[in-house]
């Protein structure tokens, strides 16, 4: 019997192979697999999508993440980076190409909150929103300034107290929000938002006090982050202190240490304004002086010309200096009015900071009076003793007869010492 040749042996279409391998690759492999590699080969097209191998030294798979997907990611993807990826393992037969979709991409070990913010900032400094040149000036002289923080603790009175005592003509508008915990991302958005759609603030400071690097997670929130960077009204991140610099200290117009500095930064200093305009006015009215008696010579000069020639000729002539002489007193009367509106500036600031003070006195009486009312001192002055258990006891408050024992100890407070005495008997009122 001779051999079969080559030719009598049982064959397959090349795309009858291809579909056995797309079928084995379906049944040798769930609908998606997790992969640990290194990234390597990796480009980023027009379309937005990206394409790259998957690696981990020994061997390369071809892979492919497409913007929907890769528009998810938080990380800045580099060749070397090592990444865990959720991927889909695809035979395309009309190339007969074997290639992994992925779907989900993080960095390897992607637990540590300090990977992500690392990633996220590098994120945001490669799409230019740290740029200097989109930061937009402050106002110089704002008319309102509008304050995004808490409403409860020392910032919002530190921030109140700094502008109504450098500019307190501006009118102050406060939006509130939680500063930490899972609400504040969301809050200070709205707040923000609030401020935008309103549109009469001219400059806006957003900002908390001192805490922990959880408490400034907040201010950290991509969201929240990209809302700050696209705000059309200038705007002053104000976060912790010096040593604390959050995300949205990174792409805002301006970063301040503190709130109170963030304060000073959007207030100019009125008083100092009040000094300024004086000593413009005085280099003003001395120019001005100068100019007047060197027109003066000038008159002068002509005036003694005028009595050389012909009577006609020095008519003409007089009539010109009367001219000059008008022109002369404007700038004098130009000083008068601009003094007169100093003098009244002068007259609304001095009123302002008077009715302030007024304000805060009347705050402080008012107070003093509740604190003295309040005041157990007060209880004593009038003849009252306060009973007290001796002083090792943990809570030593006596306010009942079941507090005490016969033949124990006690402590009689009065308004000039204390008296030392012993419980002899207990009797209730039988309430």
């Amino acid at each position: 019997m001779s051999e079969q040749g080559p030719i009598q042996q049982q064959s397959l279409t090349v795309s009858g192979l291809a579909s056995l391998l797309t079928h084995a690759l379906q049944d040798a492999f769930p609908t998606t697999v997790w992969l640990d590699a290194e990234l390597s080969n990796f480009k980023a097209y027009p379309s937005g999508h990206w394409y790259f191998s998957l690696t981990d030294g020994q061997a390369a798979l071809s892979a492919v993440m497409f913007k929907g997907a890769n528009r998810l990611v938080r990380l800045v993807a580099r060749d070397g980076l090592q990444v865990r990826v959720e991927c889909e393992v695809n035979f395309y037969p009309p190339n007969g190409r074997l290639q992994l979709i992925v779907r989900k991409m993080v960095e390897a070990g992607l637990g540590d909150q300090k990977a992500k913010l690392d990633a996220l900032r590098a994120k945001l400094i490669a799409e230019g929103l740290t740029d200097p040149s989109r930061k937009k000036p402050l106002p110089r002289m704002p008319s309102c300034i509008g304050l995004i923080t808490s409403v409860k603790g020392a910032v919002i009175n530190d921030m109140l107290t700094v502008l109504a005592r450098r500019w307190p003509i501006a009118s102050i508008r406060v939006y509130s929000a939680a500063v930490q915990g899972e609400s504040a991302p969301s809050e200070l958005r709205q707040a923000l938002q609030t401020a935008i759609d309103e549109c009469t603030c001219d400059v806006l400071i957003i900002g908390r006090g001192g805490g922990s690097a959880d408490d400034f997670s907040a201010f950290n929130d991509e969201a929240l982050v990209r809302a700050v960077s696209a705000c059309p009204i200038p705007i002053v991140s104000a976060v912790g202190h010096e040593t604390d610099t959050g995300l949205t200290d990174l792409v805002a117009d301006v970063r301040a240490a503190t709130p109170s500095q963030a304060a000073e930064l959007v207030s100019p200093d009125a008083s100092d304004l009040i000094h300024r305009t004086d000593g413009l006015l005085k280099r003003l009215a001395s120019r001005t002086e100068t100019q007047i008696a060197l027109a003066q010579q000038r008159v002068d000069l002509i005036s003694q010309r005028l009595s050389q020639r012909t009577e006609q000729r020095s008519i003409a002539l007089r009539d010109q200096v009367n001219k000059l002489a008008h022109r002369l007193i404007a700038p004098t009367e130009y000083i008068a009015s601009k003094r007169a509106d100093v003098t009244q500036w002068q007259q609304r600031l001095t009123a302002r900071i008077e009715q302030q003070h007024s304000s805060y006195q009347a705050k402080l009486g008012k107070l003093s009076g509740q604190l003295d009312v309040l005041s157990p001192l007060a209880t004593l002055s009038r003849g009252y003793g306060i009973l007290l258990k001796p002083s090792r006891n943990t809570d030593r408050t006596i306010g009942s007869v079941t507090d005490v024992q016969p033949g124990e100890a006690i402590e009689i407070r009065v308004k000039d010492g204390r008296i030392d005495a012993a419980v002899t008997a207990t009797e209730g009122d039988g309430t």
